[in-house]
């Protein structure tokens, strides 16, 4: 029996193992990386549930985005399982003012246009100011949100809209916690992420420059090697 440690690498909305295509390769010689995709799913206790349900009995974590809030979900659910947990471009509050109404917007769009039409509407606030109007950029990310459909954006959107107020539970996160953020990204800010790790015990902060909400692709070998540090630990 293999005795590699297991890092489930968790993706965010809309997103699929493709996102971590350069973390799968550049940590394979120190982890075994599975990366679930949460197509179908309305709730982030239903995704939480699919991670346990498919996991070993201990694990690392790491959530990037929705797959954060998940991570959250886990380390509540099960803290005894999760050996230590990452948490990158992500955030712990609850859907702010407004929010439920933008969402929908979206929603919509991709019901009466398509998920084309939806990934080149949200990725321009996603990406860091580089890569913004890089299109051989980005036409790998509007291809994989065209791999999930309306229904399933809708569905983990209301899972994101009805997520609760994860901050008054983080002081009991006891595991080794990471938390790592892109400079540039508008949706989760590094201000977030300060807030997250100054509420951790021990947490450790890393915010990576040229980058938006989509570090690991952004800048997928500072990520890798950012990881591979918290692996190592």
């Amino acid at each position: 029996m293999s005795t590699r440690p297991v890092l489930m690498l968790l993706p965010g909305l809309l997103c699929d193992e493709s996102v971590f295509s350069h973390q799968h390769a550049g940590l394979a010689d120190l982890c075994d990386v599975r990366s679930p995709h949460f197509r179908g799913f309305d709730s982030l206790e239903g995704m939480a549930q699919h991670v346990l349900d498919i996991a070993p009995p201990k694990f690392s974590l790491a959530g990037f985005s929705m797959g954060g809030r998940v991570s959250f979900q886990i380390v509540k659910m099960a803290p005894e399982r999760v050996e230590r947990l990452c948490l990158f471009d992500t955030g712990a509050a609850p859907e702010p003012e407004g929010g439920r109404e933008a969402r929908q917007k979206l929603v919509d769009l991709a019901y009466n246009v398509g998920m084309e039409a939806l990934a080149n509407a949200w990725l321009p606030f996603m990406l860091g100011k580089a890569r913004k109007d890089d299109a051989a950029f980005k036409k790998p990310i509007i291809e994989m949100v065209q791999r999930s459909t309306p229904d399933d954006h809708e569905k983990q959107v209301r899972a994101l809209v009805e997520r609760p107020d994860f901050r008054p539970h983080l002081k009991d996160i006891a595991c080794p916690t990471a938390v790592i953020c892109g400079e540039e990204d508008a949706a989760t800010p590094p201000s977030v992420h300060a807030e997250i790790a100054a509420a951790i015990p021990g947490a450790q902060l890393t915010v990576i420059a040229d980058s938006g909400h989509f570090l690991p692709m952004e800048q997928p070998q500072a990520f890798t090697a950012a990881l591979r540090k918290w692996m190592g630990k």
